[in-house]
């Protein structure tokens, strides 16, 4: 929460405050942020800062809060109130390249993790640009260098980029072939300017105007969360999964053995259920949950319970067979480690 005049500096209550929860109080008008980016420059702002200090990151993972219009809320996908893995890097315009190549490197370990391919564009100087021109180009030139060397490939938008900064525009491909924005990597000229941003440069400038780059990999959580639910389709990989093992007994002599496996595994971290439901038979059960889309079924009868053991299976009803709990236990701990996609076919 912030007072409106830290709004009106960054230019937000002009142009957004119809969009901002606001309340007075003692006769100050207050607004809950629905961005991090004027808080982030008060941090950088609240003491002289020296070259030797860039490039300064800051990251913040808070609630944001967005008065949307009712019509334009859905699901997960559009909230009032989100979070969203926010970052802003202060560095100088020399750092810009170095920069964005790792926000580039960082989307890239991110996505691949969870299985999505992405698009990548560059968003240059629109015609209501502010600023010099020669800075524009010199950004504009290390954003080109910076997504050659990241090596995958890249369009061009020539006038797609905001007033106050070219961006890189990253869109993730879902399993169905449609497109979501959710990353932003974003130059910003203006914000150091309206907060008089300044550092001391290595020659003893002390009035040298750091660049701001706004970083999200995920955006907002919460739409993140709805596009992988629908990329998935409740077939979560296995260290993702909130369904990741179900252990059954053959039959009621081997319940207590089964509630035991069972709590072995969620004692080792993993989200582990047990079926002593005496009105299914096995084979219901095994299909129960698969239909649950649990990664791995453990059966357990008579000689799994004297050998210390389960039999494995998956989802997809590939049988691994009977392995002791120890042994199932360190495979499941370093599939959920290597965060495979794949964990089923890997066991």
């Amino acid at each position: 929460m912030y007072n409106s005049k830290l709004w009106e500096a960054s230019g937000h209550w002009q142009h957004y405050s119809e969009n901002m929860f606001t309340f007075d109080i003692e006769k100050d008008t207050f607004a809950l942020k629905p961005m991090n980016c004027p808080g982030h420059c008060l941090m950088f702002a609240h003491r002289p800062r020296s070259w030797r200090e860039m490039p300064i990151r800051f990251a913040d993972f808070g609630v944001l809060h967005r008065n949307e219009l009712s019509g334009t809320l859905s699901g997960l996908t559009r909230v009032r109130r989100f979070q969203q893995d926010d970052a802003h890097i202060f560095c100088t315009v020399e750092q810009i390249e170095e920069e964005i190549k790792g926000c580039l490197q960082f989307l890239q370990s991110v996505y691949s993790t969870f299985g999505f391919s992405f698009q990548l564009n560059l968003a240059t100087r629109p015609e209501n640009y502010l600023g010099e021109i020669e800075m524009w180009d010199e950004a504009e030139k290390q954003l080109q260098n910076s997504l050659m060397e990241f090596g995958k490939p890249w369009k061009m938008n020539p006038g797609d980029g905001a007033f106050y900064g070219p961006k890189i525009d990253i869109k993730i491909k879902d399993a169905i072939g449609r497109y979501h924005q959710c990353a932003t990597i974003q130059l910003d000229f203006q914000l150091p300017i309206r907060f008089n941003l300044t550092y001391v440069s290595k020659d003893g400038d002390d009035k040298k105007r750091p660049v701001i780059i706004h970083r999200a990999v995920l955006g907002s959580v919460e739409r993140m969360i709805a596009i992988l639910a629908e990329n998935y389709g409740g077939k979560w990989p296995f260290w993702l999964s909130p369904r990741q093992v179900m252990v059954i007994p053959v039959g009621s002599t081997c319940e207590e053995y089964a509630v035991q496996v069972s709590n072995e595994f969620f004692g080792e971290g993993f989200m582990a259920d047990v079926d002593l439901d005496d009105s299914c038979t096995l084979n219901k059960k095994i299909r129960n949950a698969q239909l649950a889309q649990y990664n791995f079924i453990l059966v357990v009868g008579e000689k799994e319970k004297i050998n210390n053991a389960v039999n494995v299976r998956t989802r997809d009803n590939k049988i691994h067979g009977e392995i002791s709990v120890t042994s199932a236990i360190n495979k499941l701990k370093n599939l959920k480690k290597s965060r495979t996609l794949n964990a089923e076919e890997d066991f």
